[in-house]
């Protein structure tokens, strides 16, 4: 059995809560992560540490908080209490090793579904995706991991410019795999508007999947990273963050036949700080 779960963001108490209702075994069973496994939560090392003792039995795509996470490892953001705990680890060192190992985009040809934390740029085709997704994973990997991460974190792409240069280009796809909610109606993206569509009072704005020029994909979409937008499965797309670390739910679903599964969370944030 292959469960997707969305965003995590370090609840490791409702994580392995959900898990035991769904009857989770990793000897049999594939666990899709849509990134966002630190961060905010009281138990980020705890569910790194548990991703990693699985890691066979897991497809995980990373998230703007996992990617800050690695940032701050490299001294390039400050810290916070929640992932402290992992920087102060015996076992740092192989945690983000693992972490940087990860790619941004996922694809299942036979389960039908791809997975990318935000989603995929609504005017890019799946396969350019996938090539730039295995071209930043190359870069997050490298010995200039920093220089790069840097540079990727020093301003915003919104328009995807296929003769751009090619940091332009790749912060682009960065931008888009971890960050990405709404766009235009040419495909460029927005950064700025972070809340529910039915909140959206920009009408020049969409959210990414309903942009009028989106090239169809030929797989169905799964991502996280929008908990205002809540949980929506439709034939194009299935959106997993349902707020956990805001005191909502932490939801998993089968694949392919799309069972929904989902555990409270009372420990979380307060959902009126929610960004």
């Amino acid at each position: 059995m292959t469960w997707v779960v969305g965003d995590i963001q370090g609840c490791y108490k409702p994580f392995r809560e959900l898990l035991e209702k769904i009857e989770f075994n990793p000897k049999k069973d594939t666990l899709w992560l849509v990134g966002d496994l630190v961060n905010r939560g009281k138990g980020s090392l705890e569910v790194l540490e548990y991703l990693y003792s699985i890691r066979k039995s897991v497809k995980i795509v990373l998230g703007n908080h996992d990617i800050a996470l690695i940032a701050v490892y490299f001294g390039l953001k400050k810290s916070n209490p929640t992932i402290d705990p992992i920087l102060n680890s015996p076992d740092r060192e192989k945690l983000i090793s693992w972490l940087r190992e990860q790619p941004f985009l996922h694809i299942d040809y036979k389960l039908g579904y791809a997975m990318a934390h935000a989603g995929v740029a609504p005017n890019i085709e799946l396969g350019a995706a996938k090539y730039y997704s295995d071209v930043l994973q190359k870069r997050l990997q490298s010995k200039d991991a920093k220089k790069w991460l840097k540079a990727m974190m020093s301003k915003e792409s919104e328009y995807f410019l296929p003769n751009g240069s090619n940091v332009e280009l790749e912060r682009y796809f960065l931008g888009s795999f971890t960050r990405m909610r709404y766009c235009y109606r040419d495909g460029h993206l927005d950064f700025k508007q972070k809340g529910s569509p039915k909140d959206l009072k920009n009408s020049n704005l969409y959210p990414w999947f309903e942009c009028p020029t989106k090239i169809k994909k030929e797989l169905k979409i799964v991502f996280g990273h929008w908990s205002t937008l809540g949980f929506l499965n439709r034939e194009d797309i299935l959106a997993t963050d349902t707020g956990c670390v805001w005191n909502g739910e932490l939801t998993a679903v089968s694949l392919p036949d799309e069972r929904v599964v989902s555990v409270k969370c009372s420990d979380g944030l307060d959902p009126k700080k929610e960004v």
